[in-house]
């Protein structure tokens, strides 16, 4: 059975109800989250109820600090691809507005989570707050769970003694240049997806041609290049290397991936790829020379060969 996205909790159909779920942002989906999931299933398993993943779009954090940078570690259908992997057969996506918002946390679980959704469980981060002023705590979803008619489980930190793994914890690491401490708490790379744009077409007249993907809602890494697998729409997973920055040397100034593919020419315009970060390489910079520039593009085709040969 696979997976399927419900957007809202609004008058919703029978079939629609009654999962086992679990709660949270999920950005990330990373080792601690699905150590969350992973009660919920235990939950769905014991009472033959399909399992739920609930998450919000956009992320509250959006709502509330609409000036912050960019943070996303995922789109919503990198989100879904990883929570079928978990084997979730509901991902509910609640719209976070300003009457979501306006919930007390009493008035969460009443009105979303047992009249829209009729949950039987829920399982929770043990540092959860929700509702309005996140006044909500894993004690209360227990107590509201007791109310209402649905278990509640609270999942315990997951990480090693010095930091839980966090969706911060991999934000950090990433703006930091070091993807691979990243993919360690989210237990696979990191990875970019989006839409090939076309951009000056001057590494195709160099001889690497690259595919560019502006970074969107997405967190900003250490800018600079980066040894890469990506994903193309058949399912290829190719290795390569990618400069992630505002490209000085040319002038281009918006922040954006632009990767180039190792032994691969075809047309990508308009297709959607993903392109994992595996290493980091080094900083960006400005050369003096199209031709300095060159030379140090092959040698980080080098470095990152030797980086991703198994």
């Amino acid at each position: 059975m696979s997976l399927r996205i419900i957007h809202g909790w609004k008058h919703l159909d029978a079939a629609d109800r009654g999962a086992a779920v679990a709660l949270g942002n999920f950005d990330g989906v990373h080792l601690g989250h699905q150590a969350v999931i992973g009660q919920a299933a235990e939950a769905a398993r014991a009472t033959g109820a399909p399992l739920g993943v609930i998450s919000f779009d956009p992320h509250p954090r959006r709502l509330f600090q609409p000036d912050e940078p960019s943070f996303r570690l995922m789109t919503t259908d990198q989100q879904a691809r990883a929570l079928e992997t978990l084997g979730v057969d509901r991902f509910h996506v609640l719209n976070f507005d300003f009457e979501m918002a306006s919930f007390s946390d009493r008035d969460f679980a009443r009105v979303v989570l047992h009249e829209g959704l009729g949950v039987r469980h829920v399982a929770v981060g043990f540092d959860i707050s929700f509702g309005k002023g996140r006044t909500g705590s894993p004690e209360a979803m227990r107590a509201y769970g007791e109310e209402f008619g649905f278990t509640v489980s609270v999942a315990e930190a997951v990480g090693g003694e010095d930091a839980k793994f966090s969706s911060t914890a991999v934000r950090e690491a990433l703006r930091d240049g070091h993807p691979e401490a990243a993919a360690a708490i989210l237990g696979r790379p990191f990875a970019i997806e989006g839409v090939v744009r076309r951009g000056q077409q001057l590494g195709r007249q160099l001889g690497f041609p690259t595919a560019n993907v502006f970074m969107a809602d997405y967190v900003t890494p250490r800018l600079g290049v980066y040894a890469t697998r990506t994903r193309l729409p058949d399912g290829r997973l190719l290795p390569g290397v990618a400069n992630i920055g505002n490209n000085p040397t040319t002038g281009e100034v918006e922040t954006r991936l632009e990767v180039w593919i190792f032994d691969f020419d075809e047309d990508l315009y308009g297709q959607v790829i993903e392109t994992q970060l595996i290493g980091f390489l080094r900083p960006e910079e400005k050369f003096g020379s199209i031709d300095l520039m060159v030379e140090q593009i092959h040698r980080d085709e080098a470095n990152a060969r030797a980086m991703l040969t198994p």
